[in-house]
């Protein structure tokens, strides 16, 4: 099954263990989202909204908040002695997509918990 769904003025399609960059979205690292504005759900019958499908949302885990990489504008018109130079970099939300519900269901799958780190020894022994 999958979903198109709008986020941030653009429009994923997603199925569930996607992870996907979107613009900035409201939420802790590892805390679960709901996005609600789902256009079409597929699968075996698809389901088109108008503009959206009743009771659907994707549910999906927050992984990270980073930024993007850096843009430059930069402007120069030429024998005038004028240049301009704005750089930006925009906010992300790291996603991975965890279920597609409709029906107005609630998330049944919760965050993934998290590894731990293997530890090492100390190197105590090699120097000696």
């Amino acid at each position: 099954m999958f979903a198109v769904i709008k986020t941030g003025g653009r429009q994923y399609r997603v199925v569930p263990e996607d992870v996907l960059e979107v613009g900035k979205i409201e939420g802790e690292v590892g805390s679960i989202v709901q996005l609600g504005e789902v256009l079409v759900l597929g699968g075996d019958t698809p389901t088109l909204g108008a503009p959206t499908v009743a009771g659907a949302t994707v549910a999906a885990e927050v992984l990270d908040h980073k930024r993007g990489p850096k843009v430059i504008a930069f402007k120069k018109r030429r024998r005038k002695n004028s240049k301009r130079k704005r750089g930006y970099r925009d906010e992300i939300t790291v996603l991975r997509i965890t279920e597609i519900l409709a029906d107005g269901k609630k998330p049944t799958v919760g965050p993934r918990p998290k590894r731990a780190k293997a530890e090492t020894a100390p190197a105590a022994d090699a120097a000696e």
